[in-house]
């Protein structure tokens, strides 16, 4: 099969391979609803919920993103025990999708409950608090042993503290010869040392280079970044500016392909299952890149939390 000028590899060759998925998951919930009237409490819209919808959402729809792409993925997460992780399990084993859940009793599962009425989002509320450090710790064990029997790692961070222990990861996988694909958040990516690829978007690269006055200026400060953290390469998402990818042979640039965005929610998840599950098939990075640049397209066309499937790619 082929997209434009790219191959895509066949379905067979992407069912051997395995993706090691492991970062800060969440449960997306949606209360859908009418809006009929205003409160006469306070200037907000009154919302009858009719539908309650529940979702991946983070690491968890990576992970979910590569299962789609019909690779086989491995999910190492931290959960609390409550309704929210209880959830998760159920949908994760509902898409056939492997799983290790540490459990930490103090911890509560990152929920994000969003409020819909006319198909518009009306408000975010996020649950969560930090993980404990010994459960974490525990996390670096696991994966220790499952790194071996997998073909590519990828890390998907949120920032919300399950990554603690992330170069320690990177360097065990690297040693395992595993490629590492990561996307980053913060302002520390000396974190990220030693990984094959990261994928920060606009606002996240800007918050670790500084701002650029042009492209060749962005050139020279990814070029610095790579150096000074030993990173091989850098995709840079770019919204509607497409992708910039920044390797050892060069600059590649991805437009993006033209049609219309109803919800932007995921698409970075997309990207990253994309980009290291069709590498783990063979593709080069570029031409994986290009897949990776037309998955995002799919799914930004989507409501919510989405992905992007092997027949949605092909065709």
């Amino acid at each position: 099969m082929s997209v434009g000028t790219v191959s895509i590899p066949p379905l067979a060759e992407l069912a051997r391979r395995r993706i090691l998925v492991v970062g800060d998951v969440m449960l997306d919930r949606y209360w859908h609803g009418a809006v009929d009237r205003i409160s006469p409490e306070a200037p907000v819209p009154v919302v009858r919920v009719e539908r309650v919808e529940e979702r991946l959402g983070g690491a968890a729809n990576v992970a979910l993103n590569v299962k789609s792409l019909g690779a086989r993925v491995t999910l190492l997460t931290v959960v609390g025990e409550d309704q929210a992780a209880e959830s998760l399990r159920g949908l994760l084993a509902a898409h056939g999708i492997e799983a290790e859940l540490r459990a930490d009793a103090q911890f509560a599962t990152i929920l994000k409950l969003r409020v819909i009425g006319r198909a518009q989002q009306l408000i975010r509320i996020d649950f969560e608090n930090d993980p404990n450090h010994e459960v974490l710790a525990q996390m670096v064990d696991s994966f220790a042993e499952k790194v071996a029997d997998h073909d590519v790692v990828l890390f998907s961070d949120y920032g919300k503290g399950g990554l603690t222990h992330i170069s320690r990861m990177i360097e065990l996988a690297r040693a395992a010869g595993k490629p590492v694909f990561v996307d980053p958040k913060g302002r520390d990516y000396r974190r990220y040392a030693g990984a094959t690829v990261i994928t920060p978007n606009r606002a996240e690269l800007a918050q670790v280079v500084g701002s650029w006055r042009d492209e060749d200026d962005l050139n020279a400060r990814v070029a610095a970044l790579r150096k000074d953290i030993g990173v091989e390469s850098v995709l840079l998402t770019r919204s509607e500016e497409g992708m910039t990818l920044f390797q050892p042979g060069g600059i590649v640039h991805e437009q993006s392909k033209a049609r219309e965005v109803f919800d932007v929610t995921g698409a970075g998840d997309t990207v990253i299952a994309a980009l290291a599950t069709l590498t783990a098939a063979g593709l080069p990075l570029e031409a994986a890149t290009r897949l990776a640049n037309k998955a995002a397209g799919i799914v930004v066309g989507k409501f919510g939390t989405a992905t992007a499937s092997y027949e949605e790619l092909v065709a």
